[in-house]
């Protein structure tokens, strides 16, 4: 799955996302809005995780999935 296809599919999305992910909270989630660069944003301020591991766990999520 590419991104454009998790972002089209986002309210089902959140739900593995927060499996993946359980320190982000809803609100975080409507934040993203299925938008790449605002979770990776959200996954290094809840995590303190740098922006290009950030990026590398989003992409490997999103080609689990």
């Amino acid at each position: 799955m590419n991104w454009d296809t998790s972002k089209g599919n986002w309210s089902q999305m959140t739900g593995k996302v927060k499996e993946e992910w359980g320190d982000l909270t809803d609100d975080d989630l409507t934040e993203a809005a299925g938008e790449r660069d605002q979770l990776v944003g959200k996954i290094q301020a809840r995590y303190g995780v740098a922006k290009d591991e950030a990026e590398r766990q989003v992409d490997s999520f999103v080609a689990k999935h």
